[in-house]
């Protein structure tokens, strides 16, 4: 196995035993970052120099990619956006000086969809990333350059963040393993807001038992956001611990069995993860989540309208760039965000402005909020019957570059995930097998969600560590 291959804990284990060093591993993902920067495409930037004298500090430390909308001192911070193309972050987020502290090195940057609004990374202004199980594919989003970095071997494992799927749904499309934790598991200090009440930092990795080492470096308290509670973090490795499927009571969403849009092949794949489960001793239950129809208009009312309020700070005035055919404040600040954002930002931007105005504010944001909280009402209903539920995570495998130019169909791929966003629960998306190939399509990895209530990520990492046994 080469280094570039590792996961966390075999990393780990070799670093402890002397036989490698965080040097050598680090030199490796730097070759290998150089080897497919132009066919993966993952990295943005890659502070190669800053990265090795991190790990000849500490020896034992392990390299990980970073998505660019987390500030790391002294490297850019573009969100993948022309508009804050340039800046350098001055301070660490509160998961880089965490991480750190446990022995991770935040080395190179990856891409994704410009602010973090997209489902492709093809939204992304400054550059293109592949989906490594198929170069005419895409990588999921908006962590695609996570996703595609860890599927593709170019990192030892990464940080995404997760808004409505954006870690899960590329983990499916990249054969990975993504946590999308608990409202307010992690902080979100330093983090670049889209969605304030949505957004949570979270792992991607090889395998469960690396997730779970990644999500107890970065989770817990934080002085600078109060969404974070201030009780201890579970030992989340320790939970992997007996993981077992047996007596496992695993909801199935009897609003999903005919729901249109599923591919075949993502069916098959989950219907035999149910299967599965099934065989190694889970009871199944159909449980019902009544108002998962309307999540995806709730969400893309409540994110677009908390997105249009977060970038107002992007104006070409205190950072970021500033239009050069300014010729007065007004054009400053309209040039400025013309020029720099793209298009599905300024689509957002337009969309969460319109939601938030007088006359239509009662109209669409409050009565969304309204419906968030009967969704998640559907959650702990249904949680008080099943340990998890079990659902596909994206309703198709990867699609190719350039296929979806429609953007509510392209929105339709965080089908899946966005009821349980909204819920602020947590999430995993675990391998689950391969399409069948055939002439039109290679075959493709595709991830199942487990899904399990707020702060039980314990129990979600077991159940997940259970699944992935299974697929041995």
């Amino acid at each position: 196995m080469k280094l570039y291959e590792l996961g966390i804990a075999e990393a780990r284990r070799l670093l402890a035993s002397g036989e490698t060093s965080a040097r050598e591993i680090t030199e490796a993902v730097i070759a290998r970052h150089r080897e497919t920067a132009s066919t993966i495409g993952a990295y943005l930037t890659f502070d190669e120099e800053g990265a090795l004298k991190l790990a000849d500090e500490n020896p034992k430390a392990v390299p990980i990619a970073v998505k660019d909308l987390i500030n790391v001192e002294g490297q850019p911070c573009t969100c993948a956006s022309k508009i804050l193309k340039g800046y350098v972050s001055p301070y660490n987020a509160t998961v880089i000086a965490n991480m750190r502290a446990k022995g991770f090195i935040p080395a190179g940057r990856v891409n994704m969809d410009e602010f973090a609004m997209g489902s492709s990374t093809e939204n992304s202004a400054l550059g293109v990333t592949r989906n490594p199980y198929d170069l005419e594919r895409v990588p999921g989003g908006s962590s695609g350059g996570s996703a595609a970095a860890v599927g593709g071997n170019v990192s030892i494992a990464a940080l995404g963040t997760d808004t409505g799927g954006s870690i899960r749904q590329p983990a499916s499309f990249c054969n990975c393993v993504g946590v999308k934790p608990s409202y307010g598991r992690v902080s979100r200090y330093g983090v670049t807001a889209f969605a304030s009440s949505l957004d949570q930092v979270g792992p991607l990795a090889k395998s469960v038992e690396d997730a779970a080492i990644l999500l107890g470096a970065i989770a817990g308290h934080d002085e600078m956001d109060g969404t974070t509670p201030r009780e201890d973090v579970p030992d989340y490795l320790a939970a992997l611990e007996g993981a077992t499927l047996k007596g496992r009571k695993i909801g199935i969403v009897k609003e999903y069995s005919s729901m249109a849009g599923l591919d075949p092949e993502v069916k098959r794949i989950t219907d035999e993860a149910i299967a599965k489960c099934a065989a190694a001793g889970a009871e199944i239950v159909e449980v019902s989540l009544p108002h998962a129809e309307y999540a995806m208009a709730v969400y893309y009312i409540i994110a677009p309208a908390e997105a249009s309020a977060n970038l107002a700070r992007f104006d070409g005035v205190r950072f970021g760039h500033r239009s050069e055919r300014a010729e007065d404040v007004y054009t400053l600040y309209t040039r400025s965000r013309a020029e720099g954002f793209g298009p599905e930002v300024k689509r957002r931007i337009i969309m969460g402005t319109y939601v938030l105005s007088s006359g239509y504010y009662d109209a669409y944001y409050g009565r969304a909020q309204k419906v968030r909280t009967l969704i998640r009402r559907d959650f702990e209903e249904a949680f008080g019957k099943v340990d998890a539920i079990l659902t596909p995570c994206a309703p198709t495998p990867a699609f190719r570059l350039g296929e979806l130019q429609d953007p509510l169909t392209m929105y339709l791929n965080d089908l899946f995930t966005i009821p349980s966003s909204l819920a602020g629960v947590c999430a995993s998306s675990v391998p689950a097998g391969f399409t069948h190939e055939t002439p039109e399509r290679k075959a493709l990895p595709v991830g199942v969600q487990f899904i399990c209530g707020s702060f039980e990520e314990a129990k979600l990492l077991n159940i997940s560590k259970a699944f992935e046994e299974t697929m041995k």
